[in-house]
């Protein structure tokens, strides 16, 4: 999965459309802006359509909003 479009945000947790770069399927669901979440989870979301991961190898994650050491 990847985020396709952050659909609100507020503090660190946002909710954003993923889309699964195998099949295109989308779907809307919650999250939080910090490295952890864009490196590690994200990547291992899987997809509800084909039921596949995303590829570690081509996965480029985004970065937060603000740094992890941010207090917002």
């Amino acid at each position: 999965m990847r985020i396709k479009e952050i659909l609100s945000q507020s503090r660190r947790d946002f909710t954003a459309m993923y889309e699964c770069e195998h099949c295109g399927a989308t779907y809307e669901a919650s999250g939080y802006d910090d490295t952890n979440f864009h490196v590690n989870v994200i990547p291992s979301f899987v997809c509800h359509e084909c039921g596949k991961i995303a590829d570690k190898e081509y996965y480029e994650p985004m970065t937060p909003k603000y740094p992890d050491s941010y207090h917002i």
